[in-house]
């Protein structure tokens, strides 16, 4: 149904409209549940080992999962996805092995960026998942000019990029906008509008009625969806990727949703945001509300799910073990793969901080590897 024009299937409580449910095979129904939950679950244990200083830092998306997961479900392998740094669902479901997730969280010498990047910056040209950073936006003209060059190749790829409600008031989001809609670019704008860009809300970012209008003044479709409905996110990406793909040019969709936790581990957000607030989204939950759809039609029930959450906290757990055996980058790997050939200066470099002897300071031997 259509509500203050947001498009929504599935309703807090379970019940949805038959009308527009695309009725997507049991299995990928159990394999979505089981991926947002995963989402959770990584991000209650990741936060509890950061307080612990097992990690250094961690960005958490409580709240947040429908969009991920929803916004990556209707992609094709060949596709792209530029994300910011709140999209771990979207690279679990491109295939992003979760032991490679958590060794990068940890930056050891088994991360394969070998600890060079922040923690959440993660990435893997397996899966055609770019590494994000932390400048925000920045990967939104990147995304536009990776789809410009499949259009040009003649390669039926699109290029999704995430983004959050913050990044449409940077510079970068309005050219990435612009030029997509000049050249009609096979790209998908995914804004996942979470009401809060840290502590400055969305009434402070724009003027706007709806972030999703701004499309219009590029020249193409903006749509708003319910962020929190997994099926309307998956039905609105699944709508804008089958139009990209066709030639029809970019779509922007703003999902609705909120940011459940704090922005970041550094984070503290009852300094600024209204507990009532948030007390009122918790009950648009998007995994207690997927859930309920579930078992509305027999497809799910508790015992179901306490099997589920014991496999993922099992998972996790070995995956945490394993991370943790695992000894910091070895540290000449600061001079290698930078260049193909390494300079005469830096090699220079390298063999006399080698014959050194150091290793590591001893007063952060024991610490984590930043």
């Amino acid at each position: 149904m259509i509500e203050e024009d947001v498009f929504r299937i599935v309703e807090p409580d379970g019940t949805f409209d038959e009308a527009v449910d695309p009725r997507l095979p049991e299995e990928d129904l159990k394999k979505v549940y089981r991926a947002m939950l995963l989402v959770r679950t990584l991000d209650n244990r990741m936060l509890s080992l950061q307080r612990q200083g097992r990690i250094g830092f961690y960005v958490p998306s409580t709240g947040q999962e429908a969009c991920q997961i929803g916004g990556a479900f209707p992609l094709r392998p060949e596709d792209w996805v530029f994300p910011a740094y709140r999209e771990p669902g979207a690279a679990l479901w491109r295939g992003f092995p979760l032991q490679t997730l958590i060794h990068q969280f940890y930056g050891s010498s088994a991360d394969i960026e070998k600890g060079r990047q922040m923690p959440n910056h993660y990435g893997n040209k397996d899966v055609n998942y770019v590494t994000p950073s932390s400048p925000v936006g920045t990967q939104i003209p990147q995304a536009v000019g990776a789809a410009w060059a499949a259009k040009i190749r003649g390669e039926r790829v699109v290029t999704l990029t995430f983004f959050g409600d913050g990044a449409t008031s940077q510079g970068d989001f309005h050219s990435g906008m612009n030029f997509a809609g000049v050249f009609q670019t096979p790209t998908i704008f995914f804004c996942q509008n979470n009401q809060w860009a840290i502590s400055v809300p969305r009434e402070a970012q724009t003027a706007s009625k709806t972030l999703a209008m701004k499309a219009l003044a590029y020249g193409f479709e903006g749509v708003r969806v319910d962020g929190n409905d997994v099926l309307a996110v998956i039905e609105a990406t699944s709508q804008a990727a089958e139009k990209a793909r066709a030639g029809g040019g970019p779509t922007l969709i703003e999902a609705v949703t909120y940011r459940m936790g704090p922005h970041s581990s550094s984070d503290d957000p009852t300094r600024y945001r209204p507990a009532a607030q948030v007390e009122e989204w918790r009950k648009k939950d998007p995994i207690a509300r997927f859930k309920a759809y579930l078992e509305k039609r027999d497809l799910w029930d508790e015992i179901d799910d306490a099997h589920l959450q014991k496999e993922l906290d099992e998972a996790i757990t070995e995956a945490v073990r394993v991370a943790e055996k695992a000894p910091p980058p070895a540290l000449e790997t600061l001079f290698t793969d930078v260049y193909a050939d390494l300079p005469p200066h830096l090699r220079e470099q390298m063999e006399g901080f080698m014959k050194s002897g150091e290793r590591r300071r001893p007063e952060i031997s024991d610490k984590f590897p930043l």
